[in-house]
């Protein structure tokens, strides 16, 4: 899927590229800041920069050149108020592909951005976006490319071939039970069984018989002989959730089966001996639990073997953008919506937001605004986070109270303001607004479906 880069410090105009040219089956990114774009363009690939000749820090013509000088390869177009022949000598000699007025027509836009990929050899491409995360998906549906999860993913690679007890450490939500199923998967165990028990989940009282499994008559409704979970993961992988949680009791057991590989079934008399693999996982401090004599120390050293550590969402936040747009293509099939991508400030907001609950919560976050969302694009409107708990490392100029605004949302009800003024002012007449306002018919037109201002009957 070919990428473009819009750059303008005008949201209004970034917000209407990026809907425009996704709806065209491009992968879009805005910035509004040159200098972050030129991160981006160093950090990633694009192959195509849209950018505004007018910004506060650097005009278009700098930027085009020191986009030039990092990625010769792209194609740069950009878009003027004013146009003039001077303004068209100077890009065309730093190696701007076009220049276009920003009072551009929506087709005659099309037709340059398509040209210009078709000058680099780039076709449009009609394949789902899943379909292009294959590189990215490293491991049982683990996804991101972030330096933390190709250390994790290094470590399965090396872990899974050894017979090791392994324990993986990590918050809740950050993907323990993908780990340990990858592990299994490219083992030499792949075939066999993977089973999963939730030591918290389980009422301590069935703990015993659901791990080691029980003999008839050895308790009331013991009708039949029953396997446990230990036999049924013989020759594969048993997965031990929220280790942290076993009681004392079955801490001792499970010593046994660790370093014995037997245990006897409850009410049984007979060693039943396994081969499995032991895979803990647990969002506790068992260290600090051994120290407290709740977790046993000889148990701690057997099950931690080799640990793994998993990072929490809010250190791998390169990885944010590429799980947002899987979830996005997830949901959309599973709710029959053509919802392609998330609009750049509602990605700012997931990027800005902590995740106590890591991608769990990231998942539940886009789920449900896949499910609201009317348009084709994820809007802040359907982004349902806790705005209060989203960082902004950035100072407020005097004026701002302490507690700061939330900038776009006071934008947009000013914008709100100025369209609903100048729609009654020419009674309703959009074609007219328009003209008070300066802007083409068609950005007002998606500046009022944007902000859901009512129609009232107008034109």
């Amino acid at each position: 899927m070919a990428r473009i880069l819009v750059v303008d410090d005008d949201l209004g105009m970034r917000d209407l590229l990026e809907i425009m040219l996704t709806q065209e089956d491009y992968e879009v990114a805005c910035c509004g800041d040159p200098d972050k774009a030129l991160q981006r363009v160093q950090k990633e690939q694009f192959d195509l920069v849209i950018t505004d000749l007018k910004m506060p820090k650097m005009d278009g013509i700098e930027f085009l050149k020191q986009v030039k000088e990092v990625k010769p390869e792209t194609q740069v177009i950009l878009i003027t108020a004013f146009a003039s022949g001077n303004t068209a000598l100077s890009a065309m000699k730093e190696g701007a592909y076009d220049y276009i007025e920003k009072n551009f027509d929506i087709d005659e836009l099309k037709r340059i951005v398509h040209e210009a990929m078709e000058k680099k050899g780039i076709k449009r491409q009609e394949a789902q976006f899943i379909k292009d995360l294959a590189d990215d998906v490293a491991f049982g549906g683990m996804i991101g490319k972030s330096r933390e999860m190709l250390k994790v993913y290094g470590t399965i690679k090396k872990v899974s071939e050894t017979p090791a007890n392994i324990l993986i450490l990590g918050e809740s939500g950050t993907g323990k039970e993908l780990v340990a199923k990858a592990i299994h998967e490219h083992s030499p165990r792949k075939d066999m069984p993977f089973v999963v028990i939730n030591c918290g989940g389980i009422p301590e009282n069935l703990l015993e018989s659901e791990f080691f499994g029980y003999m008839k008559g050895s308790f009331t409704g013991a009708f039949t002989d029953k396997a446990g979970l230990f036999e049924s993961a013989n020759n594969g992988t048993i997965f031990l959730d929220e280790i942290g949680e076993l009681p004392s009791l079955l801490q001792v057991k499970l010593l046994r089966v660790v370093q014995e590989k037997t245990f006897r079934r409850i009410g049984g008399t007979l060693d039943i001996k396994v081969n499995v693999r032991i895979i803990s996982a647990t969002n506790q401090n068992l260290e600090d639990k051994v120290k407290r004599g709740s977790f046993r120390e000889d148990l701690y050293y057997r099950l931690n073997v080799i640990p793994i550590h998993l990072p929490p969402l809010r250190e791998r936040r390169e990885d944010i953008p590429v799980l947002t747009r899987y979830f996005i293509e997830k949901y959309s099939q599973e709710f029959a919506k053509d919802i392609k991508t998330i609009s750049s400030y509602a990605l700012e907001l997931l990027m800005d937001y902590p995740f106590p609950g890591n991608v769990r919560e990231l998942q539940n976050i886009i789920e449900r605004s896949v499910a609201l969302e009317s348009t084709n694009i994820i809007l802040p409107d359907n982004l349902f986070i806790d705005r209060e708990q989203v960082k902004n490392d950035h100072p407020h100029p005097a004026g701002i109270p302490e507690v700061g605004i939330q900038l776009n949302e006071e934008l947009a009800r000013i914008e709100r303001q100025f369209i609903e003024m100048a729609l009654n002012k020419t009674k309703g007449s959009k074609t007219k607004a328009a003209e008070l306002l300066h802007v083409t018919f068609d950005s007002l037109r998606y500046r009022i479906e944007k902000l859901r201002i009512e129609n009232s009957g107008w034109d």
